[in-house]
Order: C-alpha cells, then sequence, then structure tokens
C-alpha cells in the first residue's frame, strides 16, 4: 500500500511518539483511510488509544489532524457556525463564523471525532452530509456549498458499535442511525493487546521500570488488568482496567514507592465497595501481599 505524505510539518501535525505499539489490523485501517479516502471508525474499550493510534499514523504522514471531542455540549451550531456580531471600521455588523466542520473541510486534514456515540441526535445528522467521500456541505445560513478538500479525511472513535450501551460501561451513549453507520466505509476493532505487547508499551510510557525488576513488576501489573477483564467478562466485576489505568498505576508507584497504595489509589479506589475484596485478591493473587485495610478473605 503506497500511502501518500506531507514533506513539511505544520502545527495540527500531532507530536511524534517514537515509543508507540501499533496494533497492525487498526494500522493497516487507518493507512486506507489516508490512502483511499475511506471513512474509518475505530471501535473499542476505553483506554486501548483508538485517537492516539490514529493521531500517530498522522503523524508519520505529517498529516494534520484535528479532534473534537463529541460530548452533549457540543452542539450543531459549534459544528457548523453561527453568526457573530463584530466591530468594522467602528460600526457594529453582524456576519458568519465557520464551525469547525467546513473550517476542516475545507484544508488538507484528517478530523477525528472522539466519543462518537456519544453525540446527540442533531450533531449526528450534520455529519452525516459529509460522510460520503465527495460529500458536500451546504450552509443554508449563507447559501454556499463547501465541496472537501482533496486531502480531507475524516475518521471517529466509538466505545459502542452504535447499538447503544450493552455493558454498563458507557453511560451516556446513544444508538446510532444505521443508515449513518452504513457511511462508515471501515470499522476497525482495538481492544485490548496481548500480555507481552501490553507490558512493552506500559513500560516504555513509564521511564525508570526499563530493567529486569521493573519488566516483571510491568508484567504482574498488566497481569492483575487482565484479570479483571477476565473477571468483568464473567460477571464477577463491573469495572476493568485500561492500559492507561496501568500506566498511572506504574506512574503513581514511582511516586509513593509502595506498589499497594499505589493501586489502592489508582484504581481500587474507583470500584465498586462490594466488589473491592475481589478486586484485592487479584492483587494479592500477582503480587503475593495484601492491600492494607482491604478484606481478601472475604473473597474465599
Amino acid at each position: 500500500m503506497k500511502v501518500p505524505a506531507f514533506s513539511e510539518r505544520d502545527e495540527h501535525v500531532p507530536d511524534f511518539d517514537p515509543a508507540y505499539k501499533f496494533d497492525h489490523d487498526t494500522t493497516l485501517a487507518i493507512l486506507a483511510g489516508f490512502a483511499f479516502n475511506r471513512r474509518v471508525l475505530v471501535q473499542g474499550y476505553h483506554g486501548t488509544g483508538k485517537s492516539t493510534h490514529i493521531e500517530q499514523v498522522a503523524a508519520r504522514l505529517n498529516w494534520p489532524c484535528l479532534r473534537i471531542n463529541l460530548d452533549s455540549h457540543i452542539s450543531r451550531i459549534d459544528l457548523i457556525g453561527k453568526d457573530a456580531i463584530v466591530l468594522r471600521d467602528g460600526v457594529q455588523v453582524t456576519e458568519f463564523r465557520e464551525g469547525l466542520l467546513p473550517w476542516a473541510l475545507q484544508r488538507p486534514i484528517a478530523l477525528v471525532f472522539d466519543e462518537y456515540d456519544a453525540g446527540r441526535p442533531d450533531v449526528m445528522f450534520v455529519i452525516q452530509r459529509v460522510l460520503e467521500v465527495e460529500g458536500k456541505l451546504t450552509l443554508l445560513d449563507q447559501n454556499k456549498v463547501i465541496r472537501p478538500h482533496n486531502s480531507f479525511r475524516l475518521f471517529a472513535t466509538a466505545n459502542t458499535i452504535g447499538l447503544g450501551d450493552t455493558t454498563g460501561l458507557y453511560h451516556g451513549t446513544q444508538q446510532i442511525n444505521q443508515g449513518q453507520m452504513d457511511r462508515w466505509n471501515i470499522v476497525a476493532t482495538l481492544n485490548y493487546l496481548p500480555h507481552d505487547a501490553e507490558t512493552a508499551i506500559v513500560t516504555s510510557k513509564v521511564k525508570g521500570f526499563d530493567n529486569a525488576a521493573g519488566r516483571k513488576m510491568i508484567s504482574a501489573m498488566v497481569e492483575v488488568a487482565d484479570l479483571t477483564r477476565a473477571g468483568f467478562m464473567a460477571g464477577d466485576i463491573s469495572t476493568v482496567m485500561s492500559p492507561r489505568t496501568v500506566i498511572s498505576w506504574a506512574e503513581n508507584h514511582l511516586i509513593f514507592d509502595n506498589v499497594a497504595y499505589a493501586f489502592k489509589v489508582t484504581f481500587l479506589n474507583k470500584c465498586d465497595e462490594t466488589e473491592r475484596p475481589i478486586i484485592a485478591e487479584y492483587f494479592q493473587r500477582c503480587f503475593g501481599e495484601d492491600i492494607p485495610g482491604t478484606l481478601v478473605e472475604a473473597v474465599a
């Protein structure tokens, strides 16, 4: 696959992370989006690096990238634009100020919609207009039709796959119109990595663990995370550790120099009180020590 790239960087190109670990299948999907102007949706659990994956591909292509988080406060006006009162030659006049969508559409930018499944219905229908490869955006207030730039690309990330939250993990997500889902050319799934790959990522991210003892500790941390994921899938607990959580745990361990206390403040205290003995037992199983103040024996 030959993928075009820009020869120079500008202010919108993401920072290059030389330690980033790429997932093969997800990388192929994203590269196809850049090379062939395909609309790519990356779906997966939280903390798996969906948005970062797109950014790091863009960083290596010198491709400008803009992320928009579709939280409940993003409105149609924010995306499309609105009339604003400005001073011109000492006189107040009303003029139209373009929103982020028409601004990006006219430039060589990879636009990424984060939390795509949390967008408001009125916002989603605005996005639906530009999901077609030649999708033109009509600004009704301006009697203007905007054609996308040849190097405009569109991506999105989501925790669910448009069918709503079936796990109880992602409150606030919406079901997505299937007519709109059908317009995404490629849907990639990025979930938790194999144990050794995740260990390598955390070790590369947290300086100070790149030695035999450090790698052994990170491996045990990832093992705890693996147990929480297995426990969640079995219905034993309702909270899972993401790779982001493991990285935070490792960073907090460097601060407190106490692996049990760092685990407690990083993850355990976020969990339901009735589930904490189970999660503390996962920790005990991997590290061979109890977390002070937690009744691990209650699990038995």
